[in-house]
């Protein structure tokens, strides 16, 4: 939103001289009249909800510290990213348990603020010229849609408020409000991105919602409410809340959601493409769709700045890359080796289990599909002149046994040179590597699977731009590849597996992948996973289809560890255990979240809790 915070700069400056930070509410600052006068108040207003809405961007932190989960404060500990506890990355996570409890997010704060917008707004409107009140309501139900959107697909039914709640003009009993069912919450979602569709422009400033943006979350929210109510019979907890309908969706109303979906999703065809700017090079090509401000894929994006007060510049490139390549601190999140092969197994063995031998670390690459390598960072890639050359030993002499055999024996007992010293030198060879990355397993600057992220690191920066808050690249919260999945996938269960197979080829053939003849649910559910990978969807994903449960029961995840074969001149490649040597499991229960302890406290009525809260 780098436009839009120079523009409330500006206005601040004119109108609200004592406010000294957005987090206030206008209108705990001025009043009413001059948040309504015009374009320039209503543009500080909303500055200030659109700055709260709750995207899970590159500072958002599961399990957040308070609200600052959903960015509301500058955290730098992008690296707590929540594909580190699921297996599309390891991390800093112990254990599902930390993303799993959240950190009781109740915005009721913002969505009054929305609602006050709804409300008096239309008592002003002499001040605003055409059509612009109407655009401006559908601007407020769309973020009222999406506060709901964050609230039901943690908690299940939450109550649903539409008007301006005052205290102490309102009864305490009057504001302790009733938890509504879910599937009636995801329909007033439905219903107010409805409205949102019919009153917005096709056409919005940058970081604002129009139209689409409204569509597009409308896709994604009616997907997750089909999947829940197809999937939820199976792998739940049962409860009182379940038994009122506060959590869970009757099955019946599926096929519904799913195509509400779909017509959101298929509604979108012709506003917006995928990002093709250099064809013949697609690695490029899908590495710059995630840095090119210019991309026609971006639907709705966040914008970052170095400005003070405002939307300061994030981390990013400091906190997944290592230290070598960067001003630092330290990469502390790595691609799992379970992530990578979505798209096949490597090469690594052959078909005895003996390993492949390799005449340089890069040569693993070869042969692979662009949007993996424009993903993750494997060994012998480069980034700003330095290669990613982790070794995690040396062998002096060529082991006789399978790869099996091999990593099935401790470390020590068969590399011959094993050091975390990044210095220490074997006839002139830098045992770890040349980039001064230090053993896996070693200091965090480490990665722990021999792969980095790619994706959203910006290689067009100076690695002394590339400090903590030096990033400015933009998050892109809705872009067409998801719609492209949310439309194939609604296809796929509404039994139109034509409509799915024409979308996801789109992509394939975007990401340099051959077209599939046929496809399957679990195609579309796969080629999602790798379209949309350290987007912070995956983890939503294995919720709403009920198999986190499944996938993560005492789940281990492994790494591909370079070996240098002194001998030989060669190197090898061990699929082994991450060397953070964790443990995950995802409990039933953890479908839905606890509904926060303080509001439960301050308002009874929210009873019953989740099951087995």
């Amino acid at each position: 939103m780098k436009r839009y915070s120079k523009l409330i700069l500006a206005v601040m400056a004119g109108i609200l001289v004592s406010c000294q930070k957005l987090d206030i509410k206008p209108t705990n600052v001025v009043t009413e009249d001059v948040v309504f006068n015009g374009e320039a108040g209503m543009n500080v207003y909303m500055a200030n909800i659109y700055r709260k809405l709750p995207i899970e961007d590159f500072r958002y932190r599961p399990g957040g510290e308070g609200r600052a989960g959903m960015n509301l404060h500058h955290e730098w500990q992008n690296f707590f990213h929540m594909g580190a506890a699921i297996g599309e990355m390891v991390g800093p996570f112990g254990d599902t348990y930390e993303i799993t409890s959240g950190f009781g997010y109740w915005p009721y704060d913002d969505i009054r603020a929305v609602n006050y917008v709804l409300e008096n707004l239309p008592k002003y409107s002499a001040n605003f010229t055409g059509n612009r009140v109407n655009e401006l309501l559908g601007e407020a139900y769309f973020c009222r849609a999406f506060f709901y959107f964050a609230l039901v697909k943690r908690y299940g039914g939450v109550p649903i408020v539409t008007t301006v709640q005052n205290y102490p003009q309102q009864s305490i009993e009057e504001l302790q409000m009733h938890r509504d069912k879910e599937e009636d919450v995801w329909n007033f979602i439905g219903e107010d991105l409805d409205k949102a569709y019919e009153m917005m422009p096709e056409k919005s400033p940058r970081g604002r919602a129009n139209k689409y943006v409204a569509l597009a979350l409308k896709s994604r929210a009616m997907l997750y409410a089909g999947s829940i109510a197809k999937y939820g019979s199976v792998n739940y907890v049962d409860g009182d809340a379940r038994a009122q309908g506060l959590v869970g969706i009757p099955a019946e109303s599926a096929n519904g959601f799913f195509t509400k979906a779909w017509e959101a999703a298929s509604l979108l065809e012709g506003k917006y493409e995928l990002y093709n700017q250099t064809p013949g090079d697609k690695v490029k090509n899908y590495v710059d769709a995630f840095l090119d401000p210019a991309s026609k894929e971006n639907i709705l994006v966040r914008d970052y700045s170095k400005l003070p007060n405002l939307e300061s510049a994030h981390s990013w490139d400091a906190t997944f890359s290592p230290g070598y390549m960067t001003v630092g601190p330290e990469s502390r999140a790595y691609p799992t080796l379970e992530f990578v092969e979505r798209w096949g197994k490597l090469p690594i063995v052959d078909a005895n289990d003996y390993p492949i031998k390799y005449d340089n670390l890069a040569d693993l690459m070869n042969g692979l599909e662009p949007r993996l390598l424009a993903t993750v960072y494997f060994p012998g890639a480069t980034l700003r002149g330095y290669t990613f050359d982790t070794q995690r030993g040396l062998y002096e002499n060529m082991f006789t046994g399978t790869a099996t055999q091999e990593v099935a024996k401790p470390l020590d007992s068969r590399a011959s040179i094993t050091a975390s010293d990044p210095n220490t030198l074997y006839n002139g060879r830098r045992i770890i590597g040349q980039a001064g990355m230090k053993r896996p397993g070693s200091p965090d600057n480490a990665t722990r699977t021999g792969f980095f992220v790619r994706k959203y690191i910006d290689y067009n920066k100076d690695k002394s731009q590339t400090g903590l808050f030096q990033s400015e690249q933009a998050w892109i919260e809705f872009r067409y590849g998801e719609i492209l999945l949310n439309r194939a996938e609604a296809a796929m269960e509404l039994s139109n597996p034509g409509d799915a197979l024409y979308c996801i080829n789109q992509l394939r053939e975007r990401a340099g992948g051959p077209h599939l003849n046929s496809i399957t649910l679990d195609d579309v559910r796969n080629e999602r996973c790798k379209e949309l990978a350290f987007e912070n969807h995956y983890y939503w994903d294995l919720k709403r289809w009920r198999i986190a449960d499944v996938v993560l029961d005492n789940a281990k995840f492994k790494g591909l560890m370079p070996y240098y074969i002194i001998s030989e001149n060669k190197y090898i490649f061990l699929a082994e255990r991450e060397t953070f040597d964790r443990t995950y499991t995802f409990e039933k229960k953890f479908y839905y979240e606890a509904i926060p302890g303080g509001e439960l406290a301050k308002n009874p009525n929210l009873y019953p809790n989740n099951p087995n809260y």
